[in-house]
């Protein structure tokens, strides 16, 4: 059901909460969704016996000595005999 609404559905939700709650009032109300969403969730993986916790956070890449554009590294040409 929500995945039909659409990017232009979803700019009308946001205009009418806009709308509806004010500027000040909507981080606040956001905060609160994904608490209780996270509570759901946690209760849910109780309740269903699932083993493995939610990650907390996406995991960090591990850090490279070297920098990015050293990392890439063009690949050896091989050597083409063409005729002359």
């Amino acid at each position: 059901m929500l995945s039909d609404i659409g990017l232009p559905g979803f700019i009308l939700l946001a205009l009418l909460a806009l709308l509806l709650f004010g500027p000040s009032k909507l981080p606040g109300l956001g905060r609160s969704a994904g608490k209780a969403l996270r509570e759901v969730k946690r209760e849910m993986n109780e309740i269903f016996g699932d083993s493995k916790p939610a990650p907390r956070k996406a995991q960090e890449r591990p850090k490279t000595e070297e920098p990015a554009a050293a990392a890439i590294r063009p690949e050896p040409q091989q050597s083409r005999n063409l005729p002359e």
